[in-house]
């Protein structure tokens, strides 16, 4: 399932798991699309996501877009915006090519970003849902500030997404409070803690995490003007 993972205690030092990822895999990408509506508090979590994008907000960038699930909800409250729906995984993007047709504002790129982010223009904000997880923690930082060199000012980052618990015995009741018995070897979690300051290193001001839900979280931070 997505939203498992080998998780390393905060008291140590950080660890992640080797470079695998299970995304270019058709099986592994229609599993979570069949389970995605059954991740507990899901709902609270993109609720609260979309109470923060800028009403006025123009343009909408959505990193690991997936099915298109955030991408349509962030579409129905922002009716007037153009959006960005990115994603590596062939089968999630001939999914999100059969939900968003030619015309519906929705711009479909297909990128790893695992790699630099391709010239795509300026943001007026910035989403991602249990995607950023998938990627290296160094590759996290640098995403982190590609990202705020993409917003425009008082633009806004938001991601929800699975964090590391603080615990071992955390970790395990995460797992069974989810009713998943294998670890998604994909997963590479990193602390809540680690990751805020970082958005603020950058300069992102305004960071916080808005909603939680013992691993699932709601970070954000917004560009200064």
């Amino acid at each position: 399932m997505v939203i498992s993972g080998l998780i390393p205690c905060m008291n140590t030092p950080i660890k992640e798991s080797p470079a695998v990822n299970l995304w270019p895999s058709a099986e592994h990408a229609l599993d979570y699309l069949r389970r995605a509506d059954s991740i507990p508090h899901r709902v609270e979590g993109e609720a609260t996501l979309i109470e923060f994008l800028p009403t006025d907000a123009r343009r909408v960038l959505d990193l690991g877009s997936g099915g298109g699930r955030l991408l349509a909800l962030a579409k129905s409250a922002l009716p007037d915006a153009q959006f960005v729906g990115l994603d590596f995984s062939p089968t999630m993007l001939e999914a999100l090519r059969q939900l968003f047709a030619a015309g519906s504002g929705v711009t479909i790129v297909a990128h790893d970003f695992e790699q630099k982010l391709p010239p795509m223009g300026q943001f007026d904000a910035v989403i991602s849902c249990f995607a950023i997880h998938h990627v290296s923690h160094a590759r996290k930082r640098t995403l982190y500030q590609e990202i705020f060199d993409v917003l425009t000012p008082k633009g806004i980052f938001c991601n929800l997404d699975h964090v590391a618990s603080a615990s071992v015995p955390l970790h395990a009741a995460f797992l069974q409070a989810i009713s998943c018995e294998n670890e998604d070897p994909s997963n590479k979690l990193l602390d809540l803690e680690t990751q805020l300051a970082w958005l603020r290193e950058i300069g992102y001001v305004d960071v916080d995490c808005h909603w939680k839900w013992r691993e699932l979280a709601l970070l954000a931070g917004v560009k200064p003007s």
